[in-house]
């Protein structure tokens, strides 16, 4: 029998106690507040490494005692809080025509909003420059600057390969050459950076914040400059093998239609994105003559505000688009059976003048019905609920992987 040498013992009992310190953390970030013997029975610790695990955090600056708890008999317990203020993280939205920051603590409250429009799929260079300015602006709020920074989490408006998370697709945006160089804002700011589509950190923020909160099967669909869904699956993020699935916009409606950019015919972008919308104003405006959207250059929201105010161009449009999105939703609600589909984007602040015509489509043709019914629901977090989703990713990072909280303890100095 060999005996493991005493260096590599001491190896192994560091690791436990590390990954008892992380599971420990997780677990009152998870619960708000607890008690030290709350922790011990859900985790099946002894008292006395409990305490050992909390004395070793407290000084940190993520936890806290903040009170006394109610007691079953005997002593009153102490209370653990996690303190969502601790650090920050920053959630950027890179849209086809805008950056947003989202600054949030570690709750994914929002602390602070930042958005510039600009031509992000023209310029990668500038919008970085752009990415950076809003970032600065946002650190030189806080007291200790950069040192509160935990993580940044980035949506860009492309598919996004897990494996390789750095490129991205020259199909969407060629001026990029299929690389985000985002890598930088790493080698400035010294933190984690998570890049993930746009669709996909959308239905991630509804799933923890919004709209889908406990929701276990849900998708979100964003309209923009296409269209993207993002699959909330068992409560995971579902991603596809490549990074690829949600690519609604290519889906196909119409085998005789409009040529699209992807170079296949009668996609669901050539009849339902922001340029598709703003195409059939063209179109029909002969037809309407006394609409205010004849004879002119609309965008997106200027046809919103036209179907709020009943304008029969305006209703046109959306009733068009509307049926397109519910073919395109029905097939996904007899392929999937989601418990619930969330609107972003596009169209979605008309609220019931889309969402009822598609949720009497799903009620009428979906497969499945009565009480299993997929429910329509339009977001709870736009316009900012992209960046949030960022931020969101960004905390998800930090608490499966707690390396990156152990290696942003606080100093006794900025508690």
């Amino acid at each position: 029998m060999h005996r493991i040498n005493s260096s590599a013992e001491n190896k192994i009992v560091q690791q436990i106690t590390i990954s008892l310190k992380d599971s420990v953390l997780r677990l009152i970030w998870r619960e708000h507040q607890i008690s030290r013997a709350e922790i011990s029975r859900q985790l099946n610790l002894s008292r006395s490494t409990v305490t050992e695990i909390i004395k070793e955090l407290l000084p940190t600056g993520f936890i806290e005692e903040v009170g006394i708890g109610e007691s079953s008999g005997g002593r009153k317990p102490i209370l653990l809080q996690f303190q969502d203020d601790a650090k920050v993280i920053f959630g950027i939205d890179i849209g086809a025509s805008h950056v947003s920051v989202a600054m949030t603590n570690l709750r994914g409250k929002l602390l602070l909003w930042k958005e510039e429009d600009y031509t992000v799929t023209e310029d990668p260079e500038g919008t970085y420059n752009l990415i950076d300015k809003l970032c600065k602006e946002c650190l030189s709020t806080l007291k200790y600057g950069t040192n509160m920074l935990l993580s940044i989490g980035v949506s860009v408006p492309s598919p996004v390969d897990p494996i390789h998370p750095e490129y991205l697709s020259e199909t969407i945006i060629p001026a990029w050459h299929g690389k985000s160089g985002l890598e930088r804002l790493r080698e400035k700011y010294g933190v984690p950076v998570y890049l993930d589509n746009d669709a996909n950190l959308g239905a991630l923020a509804e799933h923890w914040w919004g709209a889908g909160k406990h929701v276990n099967d849900l998708i979100y669909i964003k309209i923009s400059n296409g269209v993207g869904a993002g699959y909330i699956l068992g409560g995971k993020l579902y991603r596809g093998a490549k990074g690829v699935a949600g690519e609604m916009s290519h889906m196909p409606i119409d085998p005789n239609g409009r040529l699209c950019g992807c170079g296949l015919r009668g996609c669901l972008a050539t009849v339902l994105s922001a340029w598709a919308l703003k195409e059939r104003v063209k179109v029909l405006s002969n037809l309407y003559p006394d609409s205010i959207l004849a004879n002119s250059d609309p965008s997106i929201n200027d046809i919103e505000n036209a179907a709020l105010k009943n304008d029969s161009l305006a209703i046109q449009i959306v009733s068009e688009a509307t049926n397109y999105l519910a073919i395109a939703i029905t097939s996904l609600v007899n392929l999937m059976n989601p418990d619930l589909i969330i609107l972003g984007g596009s169209l979605s602040r008309l609220g019931d003048l889309v969402i009822n015509p598609i949720q009497e489509r799903i009620n009428s043709t979906a497969l499945v019905k009565d009480l299993s019914r997929t429910r329509l629901r339009k977001s709870e977090l736009e316009p900012k609920g992209i960046a949030i989703g960022a931020a969101t990713l960004a905390i998800e990072q930090a608490f499966s992987d707690p390396k990156i909280l152990r290696k942003n303890l606080i100093p006794a100095v900025m508690k």
